[in-house]
């Protein structure tokens, strides 16, 4: 369960890491820099990283649903722990 535990927290860091540049570097640069500019092409090749982040995403929801079973979390621990990895 350990091994298991480590994946659930290294895919808690990458998707909240994703979430952060996507939202605070990829997403500023691509609609806020100069039309053209270099910063612009940055921030529309680094789009890229909502497709990571989505796939990395749902690795986490199957290794968060699989440690809440072998931890034996009760039905709503599990969907509170579920439902923490969504950004309101």
């Amino acid at each position: 369960m350990q091994k298991l535990f480590t994946a659930y927290r290294v895919l808690a860091l990458i998707v909240g890491v994703l979430l952060a540049f996507g939202s605070f570097v990829a997403l500023p640069l691509r609609y806020l820099a100069t039309e053209g500019s270099s910063a612009q092409q940055f921030g529309e090749h680094a789009s890229l990283v909502w497709v990571v982040h989505g796939w990395v995403f749902i690795a986490y929801v199957v290794v968060a649903f699989l440690l809440s079973r072998r931890a034996g979390w009760t039905p709503v621990f599990t969907v509170v722990a579920l439902a923490a990895g969504l950004i309101p």
